[in-house]
């Protein structure tokens, strides 16, 4: 049973590992190290809420999940039952749990130009300024500037 939890939670961990990037984090990809990047500064005109679908990670991971746990109950019949259960039902899960929420920001750069970003993890708001770290047309990170 400890090895199977064990297990239950790495899947846990590598699911909820997706949903980890951050914005104004001191936290940096190891594909930022030694490369130069530019950045560009705004003020937020306007925020709109927007959900950031699973890309098929979270409903693989929690069928696979399912299905395993599934397995270990019932005999016969019922455990065939209860595993296609386990699995269709850590699909659903899985799917919902690496949805992300994030914010569609529309920003008005220093230089006139207007352009949209979406980001998770903090909050923004109509007015803020920010700083659109980017490596050539990604960005890699949305910074409040106090």
């Amino acid at each position: 049973m400890k090895k199977i939890l064990a297990l239950f939670a790495g899947v846990l961990v590598f699911i909820f590992s997706g949903c980890t990037q951050m914005y104004n984090s001191n936290e940096v990809s190891l594909n930022d190290v030694n490369t130069v990047m530019s950045y560009k500064i705004g003020v937020v005109e306007n925020v709109k809420k927007v959900i950031i679908k699973d890309n098929g990670t979270g409903l693989f991971v929690g069928a696979y999940t399912g299905t395993v746990l599934g397995s270990m109950f019932g005999r016969g019949k019922g455990n065939v039952l209860s595993t296609l259960i386990g699995g269709i039902t850590g699909a659903l899960a899985g799917y919902e749990i690496d949805k992300a929420n994030a914010q569609e920001l529309f920003i008005k750069l220093e230089d006139g130009k207007h352009i949209v970003v979406v980001v998770k993890g903090i909050k923004f708001k109509k007015g803020d300024r920010v700083r659109i770290i980017m490596r050539g047309y990604k960005v890699v990170r949305v910074e409040k500037i106090d």
